[in-house]
């Protein structure tokens, strides 16, 4: 009889620890190398411990007793709290291409791990190595659009004036660069009827608006 006593005793307080749960864990993110990058975990009323894991490793806890407990600049915290809820904001500071990874938010209960994936891109360099050029009636030219240093590897389109350029008339080869980074080359075959802006737009998930060159191409008809 003692022995389902304590059997039934340390059940329910077993119950009462197990109340809690997480309500919203963190969400993916992309973001720009040497930017920062964020994620919340919320937690309903009763939480203990929240421990910050970073391609498996922790990195961060915040316990309900005395808070955030930071070791290392790179990973700090802000907390919220809005009802009986509460949350944890990581914050990874100067993130790297090497960062690519999950993180994972931790209440140390059985099956309430969240996970989120982090996407770390590269915005490398973009030319166009004549910034002017001069064309005469029908002849046709290629421009070269280069970008350098990507990753990933970025997503060429071209414009002339303010329309876009049909994909037919150009060719995107990629090739890989050093570090992991990515590298590619544009080239565009025209024949200009008349002055014109052309540009060549490199675009990766993480730019808010694509990265441009430009060449004014003068059209000599004399």
């Amino acid at each position: 009889v003692l022995y389902m006593y304590l059997w039934t005793d340390f059940g329910s307080l077993t119950g009462l620890g197990f109340c809690y749960s997480i309500t919203k864990g963190p969400e993916n993110a992309t973001v720009l190398a040497g930017s920062e990058a964020r994620f919340n975990c919320t937690v309903s009323a009763g939480w203990k411990v929240i421990i910050w894991l970073f391609q498996g490793s922790p990195v961060l806890t915040v316990l309900s007793s005395q808070g955030s407990v930071e070791t290392t600049e790179r990973f700090t915290s802000r907390n919220y709290s809005t009802g009986d809820e509460f949350t944890s904001e990581l914050i990874i500071h100067n993130t790297q291409l090497s960062d690519t990874g999950r993180i994972k938010c931790s209440i140390q209960q059985p099956s309430q791990n969240n996970f989120a994936f982090l996407s770390v891109q590269v915005n490398g360099s973009l030319l166009i190595k004549n910034s002017t050029l001069t064309v005469k009636d029908n002849q046709t030219i290629e421009i070269v659009c280069e970008a350098l240093g990507w990753a990933p590897a970025p997503d060429i389109a071209w414009m002339t004036n303010d329309s876009l350029v049909d994909k037919s008339s150009y060719v995107t080869q990629q090739s890989p660069g050093s570090h992991g980074l990515h590298n590619a080359l544009s080239t565009l075959t025209l024949t200009p009827r008349d002055t014109e802006v052309l540009t060549c737009l490199a675009d990766i998930e993480a730019l808010p608006s694509p990265q441009n060159a430009s060449v004014t191409l003068i059209f000599d008809n004399s």
